[in-house]
């Protein structure tokens, strides 16, 4: 045993030991590039999958010329009788954003449909009265119904339109504390803004898609726009709620004094669900409020029947 742990043999074992890692610190890259190279062909397969997805996608889809010829002559006739106003275009489209519509042809299609509403409302009314139905009424009354449908058909898109902002606020109003806790986990995990806004944009796209699409367009913004405050007030005006509002100020007033961006948003998600909770205890205590008037119509005569109903039937009995 002592023969063996000599000098000689102890230099022969490290020198051993040291070619073996040596041979072995040269032949892993080799041995892994037969693996990084089929990673690459995964990878370009993969992405060849998609793109031959999205051309049989493409070849699937309706011809859309009838959409554009559509299109093209409601473009022509706005333009041709100069329907928008320069002074009113930029607050018509700010409204048509905040109801999810922000492309041009929303534009031209919401012009178009407020000049040809009251027109065609008008006209299918006096058809109606003065051609089909037969209504003893005079001419100044046909007329005066007509008007009536004409003045409808005037502010009915506005009607609509507004219908779709609320909506759409309703949506976004509900799924904001849950965006605001997610955002302040992102931003304590040492995130920046625009990948938090990606991230939570991402973990809320199936449940707040129309928050989802905000958050998306203000990353996009974010990232391309000089100024990262207008991006902020884009989505502020977009929305148009209170509670957007103060996120805004609270990030841009933290990128503007460096304070933490995390403490804002945890006072402004506790806030928010404070308000929730607050309204949910405003409906609840006005409930009984509101069961008044059916407790007295449908329950009370039913607990009248029943309890009067024997002693009547009785009472009629003996006579």
């Amino acid at each position: 045993m002592d023969g063996l742990l000599t000098l000689e043999n102890i230099i022969i074992a490290l020198g051993s030991i040291g070619a073996f890692l040596t041979i072995v610190a040269f032949g892993m890259p080799m041995l892994g590039s037969n693996n990084l190279r089929s990673r690459l062909k995964t990878v370009a397969a993969r992405r060849e999958e998609l793109s031959a997805a999205a051309r049989k996608k493409f070849a699937n889809q309706p011809s859309t010329l009838r959409q554009q010829t559509s299109q093209s002559y409601v473009t022509y006739l706005v333009d041709k009788l100069k329907l928008i106003n320069p002074a009113d275009s930029v607050a018509i489209k700010n409204k048509l954003a905040q109801a999810g519509m922000r492309s041009e042809a929303h534009l031209y299609t919401y012009t178009f449909f407020r000049f040809v509403a009251p027109i065609l409302f008008a006209l299918l009314t006096a058809v109606y009265l003065f051609l089909l139905a037969k209504v003893e009424m005079g001419p100044s009354g046909k007329l005066i119904y007509s008007f009536g449908a004409a003045v409808i058909g005037f502010f009915l898109p506005q009607i609509i339109i507004k219908n779709k902002i609320q909506n759409r606020q309703k949506e976004i109003q509900k799924i904001f504390p849950d965006a605001l806790d997610l955002m302040v986990i992102c931003v304590e995990a040492g995130l920046s803004m625009e990948a938090a806004f990606h991230r939570v944009a991402g973990e809320l796209q199936n449940r707040g898609p129309e928050l989802t699409e905000e958050l998306g367009l203000t990353t996009a913004e974010l990232a391309f726009l000089p100024d990262r405050r207008q991006a902020l007030m884009n989505l502020s005006e977009r929305t148009d709620l209170p509670a957007m509002k103060s996120l805004v100020t609270a990030l841009a007033q933290a990128e503007k004094y460096g304070t933490p961006v995390s403490v804002s948003l945890r006072v402004l998600s506790q806030e928010q669900r404070d308000e929730r909770m607050s309204k949910a205890e405003q409906k609840a205590g006005a409930l009984p409020a509101q069961l008044t008037v059916p407790m007295i119509v449908f329950f009370l005569p039913v607990l009248f029947i029943i309890l009067i109903g024997p002693a009547v039937i009785k009472v009629m009995d003996t006579f």
